[in-house]
C-alpha cells in the first residue's frame, strides 16, 4: 500500500493539494488497516487524513534544499525503466 506515497518535496512544479491528501490517505490507511473506514470509525479516519495532510504541508513548506528541483517527467520516466528491469516489458 504504501509504495503509492511519492516523495512530494522539491518537484518543479511543486506538489498540488491532491497529491498531498492522496499521500496522506495512503499513509492512514496503512496505519488503520482500512482501506475504507467502517461507518464507526469514517470521522476519526478523515480527520486523520486532514491532519497528516496539513502535517506534510506545514513540512514541507519548512524544508530547506539548495539541490535543483527535480523534473516530473523526467523522474517518472527513471522510475518506468526500473519498473521494467524489474519486471521485464511484458504486457506494457
Amino acid at each position: 500500500m504504501c509504495r503509492n506515497i511519492r516523495t512530494l518535496f522539491n518537484f518543479e512544479p511543486p506538489a498540488t493539494e491532491l497529491e498531498i491528501r492522496d499521500a496522506a490517505l495512503q499513509f492512514v490507511r496503512k496505519l488503520s488497516g482500512f482501506n475504507v473506514p467502517s461507518r464507526a470509525n469514517e470521522a476519526a479516519f478523515d480527520e486523520a487524513v486532514q491532519d497528516v495532510a496539513a502535517a506534510t504541508r506545514r513540512l514541507m513548506a519548512a524544508l530547506v534544499t539548495n539541490a535543483e528541483p527535480r523534473d516530473r517527467e523526467v523522474e517518472a520516466a527513471k522510475a518506468k525503466a526500473r519498473s521494467a528491469l524489474r519486471f521485464g516489458d511484458a504486457g506494457r
